[in-house]
């Protein structure tokens, strides 16, 4: 995936240099990489999550504006009306779409997420019943998606921010460790300070989705999540409906672990599920929005 990012990027963003870093792969990603001598690679030796890295190539760059790529996001137009807006605006964001160039509703864009939306999200009722209200809001179901203008949250897969905002709200917070929530938090403390992030849709790039992440066992998946998400919702909410969603988790965390012990046949559903009723009832108690006791491990690439 990274070569077809690095040349996409190189053909329609020639002016932009590329940093590309590494958390400690076990694949061949480095040598790729190298292979490429206009590319800066940066080697971490332990997996330091998506926040870490992010933040590392974003003080490699010495520009006045910062395009975040995903290694499986591919470039379909050029970005100078992505620049032009990030000048304007601190932060613009273009269209992540499919293969077949469809825009990837419900993830290019959507707006900050609510108790209630996060609680239907840990329940399954998003999945079981996508058009409900709080869905449609969430997911901006209710926007053309090829209409250009400000929004909340887009992904950070496809995110243009410029150095002035990036150091006066400190980057990414680094609590979301490995992965998740740390670009929501990111817009969410940008929209408090004020700035506007602007939705550019004709500037496009395909997006696989997932790539990395979808390596992971399910059940470390699914405590990877719970943790970021809950992490988030300590920052962000009042504390009754933190409380509220600390108590979904919990709710929650018991049939899904039913269901991946029934898919995979394993056990591991089991002790996933124990770990993260432990941390919900941890933070329900202690409130505290530390992302602790679910960390990757230091030597694969997970994402």
């Amino acid at each position: 995936m990274i070569l077809n990012c690095l040349d996409a990027l190189a053909e329609l963003a020639p002016g932009i240099g590329a940093v590309v870093v590494d958390n400690a792969s076990s694949d061949h990603t480095v040598e790729k990489v190298r292979s490429r001598s206009t590319v800066r690679l940066i080697e971490n030796r332990d997996n330091r999550g998506f926040a870490g890295a992010v933040n590392q190539g974003f003080r490699e760059c010495g520009t006045e504006v910062v395009l975040l790529l995903n290694p499986d996001v591919r470039l379909r137009t050029p970005v100078s009306a992505l620049i032009e807006a990030c000048r304007t605006h601190g932060i613009a964001a273009g269209q992540l779409t499919e293969a077949n160039g469809a825009a990837q509703r419900g993830f290019t864009i959507r707006r900050f997420p609510t108790a209630a939306s996060l609680i239907f999200e840990l329940l399954g009722l998003n999945r079981l019943w996508p058009g409900n209200r709080i869905n449609h809001l969430y997911r901006y179901l209710d926007r053309d998606l090829n209409q250009g203008g400000p929004v909340e949250q887009p992904a950070g897969a496809f995110l243009m921010v410029r150095r002035d905002v990036w150091e006066k709200l400190g980057g990414f917070d680094e609590d979301f460790h490995p992965v998740w929530f740390e670009d929501v938090d990111f817009c969410q403390r940008a929209k408090d300070s004020g700035y506007r992030i602007e939705y550019v849709p004709d500037v496009k790039a395909a997006h696989s989705g997932g790539h990395s992440v979808k390596k992971l066992p399910p059940a470390r998946m699914e405590e990877y999540w719970y943790a970021s998400l809950l992490t988030y919702a300590a920052k962000h909410f009042r504390p009754g409906p933190y409380r509220a969603v600390c108590l979904a988790a919990v709710l929650s965390a018991v049939p899904r672990s039913v269901a991946g012990l029934i898919r995979g046949r394993s056990l591991n559903p089991v002790v996933s599920c124990c770990k993260i009723i432990q941390l919900a009832v941890k933070r329900l108690v202690s409130r505290n929005g530390r992302n602790s006791g679910l960390g990757a491990p230091k030597t694969s690439k997970e994402y």
